[in-house]
């Protein structure tokens, strides 16, 4: 049974619990639309692709030779050249006893062929061709039968499928020139404050660049949503309030980060109490312990709050907002990624809290991974996430890690 985001009261959540609870936020996966082969990459697949086709159609050669029928036994190592069959062209009638075709790499074997003999193994004189030693050779070498990949008819993609470059290939090799992919979820960011600054603007002696919105903005689009960048809203009650419920109206999901604490300045949390209806969590996470979530507008669109902190915020993200953008795309792999490796070094946790802690592998002589804190783990520190390539998850029963002691670790995405 789901949790209710509304319904918990004022207890500590586990991070399990509060994910359970925010993926209760959405019903299930947005409309499907078809769209086109070279627009697909990151979508996710609505309906089962079922093969319209073998692949590969035909029962080819899988490189250069001969292509004959092999004899049965005591035959003579000696074939006549009839002609030749390339890719893209057919050998029209059955070879005969003692007959062969010289044949490339993907041609269509002609009928009654069932053996390719590379050429390397052969010699030939006068369109006589040679094989020197028949015990190299086996029936059915060298081919690739037709379907042997995909069979027609068979399910080539589930329902679900995140699209990448080897799935785009998979679906061009069928013919599919579209396919029917889950909507891109739209989601709004928006941060707020009179401190906030744009980068680019010359900076207050009190102020602080913008930093949490691009963070979530790429870590939005990794994920495979549109993003609704509603800039930076001043400190302003009415003005959040409009802009709020302009978001509700096109958005299918509201983020923000910090301004939802019980301070007289938090103007955020005014507004959007103002717009919908909320929720205030206390989290057994570090960082990003404080959180809020909710709905607004008429149409109930789900509001997550994440700590104000820049890794906070990408913290909680990976393991409360990521779930729900897979929920709204048809995804079935919900749950935070996680791994396995050894301790670097020895690691410190509070027993009651569940700690991640930036980190960097490495990989031994022996293919075992270790790996080691990037440094300072300050919620503030920005440098730390990335040098990180995976964060370490010690969960709330540890309280230390001794070196060689195994550990969970989720992957972080990075370009190369």
């Amino acid at each position: 049974m789901t949790l209710s985001c509304f319904d918990i009261g004022e207890r500590t959540l586990s991070p399990d619990e509060a994910r359970e609870a925010l993926l209760g936020l959405v019903s299930g996966p947005l409309a499907a639309e078809r769209v086109p082969l070279a627009a697909l990459h990151g979508r996710v697949l609505a309906r089962d692709l079922v093969s319209p086709i073998d692949v590969p159609q035909n029962t080819n050669a899988a490189m250069d030779g001969i292509a004959l029928a092999w004899p049965e036994a005591d035959a003579s190592s000696r074939w006549r050249r009839i002609g030749e069959v390339r890719a893209g062209a057919r050998w029209p009638t059955p070879l005969g006893a003692g007959e062969c075709v010289t044949i490339t790499t993907g041609a269509p074997l002609p009928p009654g062929a069932d053996t390719v003999i590379m050429r390397e193994q052969l010699s030939e004189a006068d369109d006589v061709i040679t094989l020197a030693r028949a015990e190299t050779v086996c029936r059915g070498q060298n081919v690739r039968q037709a379907g042997e990949d995909i069979a027609r008819g068979q399910r080539a993609l589930a329902a679900g499928t995140r699209l990448g470059a080897a799935e785009l290939g998979l679906l061009a090799s069928l013919g599919c020139a579209d396919a029917a992919v889950y909507r891109r979820p739209r989601v709004a960011i928006f941060s707020t404050g009179d401190e906030v600054t744009a980068p680019g603007e010359p900076l207050p002696s009190a102020g602080i660049h913008d930093a949490n919105r691009f963070s979530l903005a790429g870590l939005l689009e990794e994920h495979g949503a549109e993003v609704i960048d509603l800039g930076i809203l001043g400190d302003d009650r009415d003005a959040l309030i409009d802009a709020l419920a302009g978001a509700a109206r096109r958005a299918d999901l509201v983020l923000t980060s910090g301004g939802v604490s019980v301070g007289e300045a938090d103007f955020t949390r005014r507004a959007l109490e103002a717009v919908g209806r909320l929720a205030f969590w206390r989290i057994a996470i570090r960082p990003g312990r404080p959180l809020a979530c909710g709905t607004l507008g008429e149409d109930e669109v789900p509001f997550i709050g994440l700590p104000g902190n820049p890794v906070a915020v990408m913290v909680t993200f990976l393991q409360f907002v990521a779930p729900l953008l897979k929920r709204l795309q048809g995804r079935a792999d919900l749950a935070p990624v996680r791994e396995t490796a050894l301790a670097d070094v020895p690691l410190e946790g509070r027993v009651g809290r569940t700690d991640f802690l930036r980190a960097t592998l490495r990989c031994d002589a022996e293919g075992r991974r270790w790996v080691r804190p990037t440094g300072a783990q300050g919620s503030g520190m920005l440098s730390s996430m990335v040098a990180a390539d995976c964060l370490i998850e010690l969960d709330a029963a540890r309280a230390a890690v001794t070196p060689g002691e195994a550990v969970a670790i989720q992957p972080l995405f990075r370009l190369s």
